[in-house]
Formats: structure tokens, sequence, C-alpha cells
């Protein structure tokens, strides 16, 4: 769901055709982009909690916190050029040291209309 900035609804896709909709423009790739730290009570916490197995609620709420700051700032950029799209979007990760983990959420930013999609 984009953020609530007083800006119309902006659709996101991981494919790169809409059923219903044709692209009529692509505005080129947006990125959105955070990285978190954990901390060192959590790690402990994290640390002790796989010694006994099952899942570890901090770093799942951690991740999907970032995944969702990433697409937020992603749909602004998109946003900011003129599209009302991001097809064909993607995460990708990565650990910056033993406690810092890049999100990136990208995609193309694209204007759709209702119509028949040509290929």
């Amino acid at each position: 769901m984009p953020p609530d900035t007083g800006q119309a609804s902006l659709l996101v896709s991981t494919t790169w055709n809409i059923g219903g909709h044709r692209v009529v423009e692509t505005r080129g790739e947006v990125f959105g982009l955070t990285v978190r730290s954990r901390g060192l009570f959590q790690n402990i916490g994290a640390a002790i909690r796989s010694l006994f197995g099952g899942e570890i609620r901090f770093y799942t709420n951690l991740l999907e916190t970032a995944r969702q700051q990433a697409i937020d700032r992603m749909v602004e950029k998109a946003h900011a050029r003129g599209a009302n799209a991001v097809l064909s979007m993607r995460f990708d990760a990565s650990q910056l040291s033993n406690f810092m983990t890049e999100v990136v959420a990208y995609g193309t930013a694209a204007v759709i209309e209702p119509g028949t999609q040509t290929i």
C-alpha cells in the first residue's frame, strides 16, 4: 500500500502486464532503499531463542518494516516521475556488516491506463 502522502494511489506489481490495462509510457527505474540495524539486546534475545528453535519475531518484524519502508520510498520516487504504477517490482537485500542489513525495492515506473495490453 502506498504511503499516505495525499497523492493518488499507485499500483505496484511484480508482473510486467496488468490485466485490463496497457502501458502508455515507462518513466525509468525507481528504487527505495533502507538500512536497518539490530540492537545488542535484540541480538542476545535472538541468540537465546535460536537455541530452542522457532520464529524469531523481532527479526521478522524488522525485515517486514524494512521492506515496507523500501516500497514506500520507491512509490514516492515513482510519483515524482509522474507514474501511476511500478511494474516488475523486486526486492534485494544484503548484509553490510554483522549487524546491518540493506533492503532495496526496485522496479519500472510506468503510466498505465485501462485498455488492452499490446506487446
